[in-house]
């Protein structure tokens, strides 16, 4: 694999200066108290009646090797950090704890999805790598998941989505979570090979332009690839290129193996149209896939309406989360040295201490205290994965992860699942810890009250 190509760099860089600005000051003081920190949303993108946790297993990976290396504390010294600072982040590594909901979660609004517990160094240090891989994860899951919503079990999906990410590192991703998100396969090579994914591919429009016609152009593509034809019939006249296809699959013989693609233009008319077309020339096991931007509204439109398709190609809208390519997640300090901590920012208050999301049916979740007992009937989402600096629990393999998913999304209220306004639930806070929160933050209002 060639340098600066995936994967990523592993190195303890990976977060913003005032992480470290603050990891020196708390060594050079001796601040070396087990703090927690709370990674959760605060709220749900519009449009959005539940998130998916993702990001977790890279999250852990990359912590359980967190170091500096030498290179790392070379630069650090000529950045300005001094011979203190530099020696003190020589000998960090992660030695915390890490109590976090399976990957593939349905998650809701300030619900915690992962906390960390360890020295406040390095608990803060942290914090960017965490949530860049959760945000963006959590915010292409979720979108994956709301097209699996509109598909049901009528329509296969397949990520096209690869040459719009935003990177290699995030076409990586997009391939994996469409797949935690019942995706049937990936047009992303590498990723199909990495994370064991089913290939999907047909031919663009430029192959067909190259040859004299649309028709020698099918011909060659069926002989050279007998295992992989799937035709693409809209780069001049859709009906024709039907027409075109019917030919060449039925002059070899590959009726059980074939497939046609619409990618543009009203795609209800020309499905229909074309499973008539196939239809009456015998050959009913041959499939019709679309593709051409679609969103998981438009897939939703085409499944109400009884559209013939047998599976859609989607790419930019899902690779991008275009409707919602952010989430509002934060990484708060909750403890310190034993005592509950909290911010009282206007609108962004933090609930202190760590805790536990118990799960009721239907969602009826529960924020409580991490020692709380689970309500009757109720589970708890959180639990360790890492002790002490080590995982303690096993990667989760993709379909472990995509169980978690179909498990959470059942469960769902039919207002959450709406893809067009859904109202999403809200947790509730047991008793016990709102009584805490009021404590604290009467507490923190008292030492911090106006002089005047």
């Amino acid at each position: 694999m060639r340098a600066g190509i995936l994967p990523p760099l592993p190195g303890a860089l990976l977060t913003d200066l005032y992480e470290l600005n603050m990891a020196a000051s708390y060594l050079r003081r001796g601040m070396a108290a087990l703090a927690t920190f709370s990674l959760y949303v605060r709220d749900l993108p519009p449009g959005r009646g539940f998130l998916v946790a993702a990001g977790l297993e890279d999250g852990i990976d990359w912590l359980e090797q967190f170091s500096f290396e030498p290179a790392d504390l070379d630069y650090l010294a000529h950045a300005g950090f001094d011979a203190d600072a530099v020696g003190a982040f020589a000998s960090m590594a992660f030695t915390g704890d890490v109590w976090a909901v399976p990957e593939g979660t349905v998650v809701l609004a300030n619900e915690p999805v992962l906390e960390v517990t360890a020295p406040i160094a390095e608990a803060q240090v942290v914090e960017t790598f965490l949530l860049n891989q959760m945000s963006y994860q959590t915010a292409i899951a979720s979108k994956a998941a709301r097209y699996r919503i509109a598909a049901g079990d009528r329509v296969q999906l397949v990520d096209f989505a690869f040459r719009r990410t935003h990177g290699v590192d995030a076409g990586m991703a997009v391939a994996r979570l469409s797949a935690m998100a019942g995706f049937s396969g990936t047009s992303n090579v590498e990723a199909a090979r990495r994370y064991g994914l089913a290939l999907s591919g047909t031919m663009a429009h430029s192959y067909i332009e190259a040859f004299p016609s649309e028709l020698d152009a099918f011909r060659a593509f069926a002989a050279d690839l007998p295992g992989r034809t799937t035709f693409l019939v809209d780069t001049y006249d859709t009906a024709r290129g039907v027409e075109d296809a019917i030919e060449v699959i039925g002059a070899l013989g590959l009726d059980a193996d074939a497939a046609i693609r619409i990618d543009s233009g009203d795609l209800l008319s020309s499905t229909v149209a074309a499973r008539a077309a196939l239809d009456a020339a015998g050959l009913p096991a041959v499939r019709i896939v679309v593709s051409g931007g679609l969103d998981e509204r438009d897939i939703a439109r085409l499944v109400a309406v009884g559209a013939p398709i047998d599976a859609a190609g989607v790419g930019t809208r899902m690779g991008v989360a275009a409707d919602a390519p952010q989430v509002d997640a934060v990484y708060k300090l909750v403890a310190y040295d034993g005592r509950g901590v909290a911010k009282l920012s206007s609108g962004k208050e933090t609930l202190p201490g760590a805790k536990q999301v118990f799960r009721g049916a239907g969602l009826r979740d529960v924020i409580a205290g991490r020692d709380e007992a689970a309500p009757e009937g109720s589970v708890a989402l959180l639990s360790p994965a890492m002790l002490g600096g080590r995982r303690v629990r096993a990667r989760a393999r993709l379909a472990e992860a995509r169980g978690e998913l179909e498990r959470g999304l059942a469960s769902l209220p039919p207002v959450a699942r709406d893809l067009d306004a859904p109202v999403a639930p809200v947790a509730a806070v047991s008793p016990a810890l709102a009584a805490f929160r009021d404590a604290v933050y009467a507490e923190a209002r008292r030492r911090h009250a106006p002089t005047s």
